[in-house]
């Protein structure tokens, strides 16, 4: 394996470790085991564990904006609107892409409670990149503003173990009826 593609598997190795145990309860041993690499050879790859940790939300950024962009492509307004969102709860299954999400919001807090700048940096940029990819396939801020959250919210139920079949997501539904009901009125 090259240097490159070792590189990649210890990036989706940290994901996973990172999506279960956030970036303070997170070790490179873990990481490094995951692998299936000494932590010396690791730190080869990367400088450190913060190096590591922004490789991964990075990943997961890049990650999440592709499943928008398929199910996105060659659609605007609320059609790439509605793709997108049919793309999300279906990437929801895959419960480490989304805690790894929750885990990138909440380790900026700790890192830069620890001095570690560069988190909130990586993490801030990736997300507003997220954003503004969203916003231009959408071509309406308020409508990607929307989009958003309602994905921060379906995170929540994720993160909080709500399963699919739980009642609490069939208010995603009667949210979508009633959203479309409203941009129907403000086109007449």
């Amino acid at each position: 394996m090259s240097a490159e593609e070792r590189r990649e598997s210890v990036v989706r190795a940290a994901m996973v470790e990172f999506a279960r145990g956030g970036y303070r309860g997170t070790s490179t041993e873990a990481i490094a085991r995951r692998v299936g690499v000494s932590q010396p050879y690791l730190f080869r790859l990367f400088p450190n564990k913060q190096a590591i940790f922004e490789a991964a939300a990075e990943h997961c950024i890049e990650q999440t904006w592709g499943i928008f962009d398929r199910a996105s492509e060659g659609l605007t307004g609320e059609a790439a609107c509605d793709a997108m969102g049919e793309a999300y709860l279906s990437l929801v299954e895959d419960r480490e892409q989304v805690m790894m999400q929750m885990q990138i919001y909440v380790s900026v807090f700790a890192a830069e409670s620890a001095g570690e700048e560069g988190v909130g940096e990586t993490a801030r940029a990736g997300w507003l990149r997220l954003f503004e990819r969203i916003r231009e396939r959408i071509g309406d801020r308020a409508l990607a503003t929307e989009f958003m959250a309602h994905g921060m919210l379906i995170n929540t139920l994720v993160a909080l173990g709500y399963p699919g079949e739980h009642p609490i997501w069939s208010g995603f539904d009667e949210l979508g009826e009633k959203q479309a009901g409203k941009r129907a009125g403000k086109q007449d």
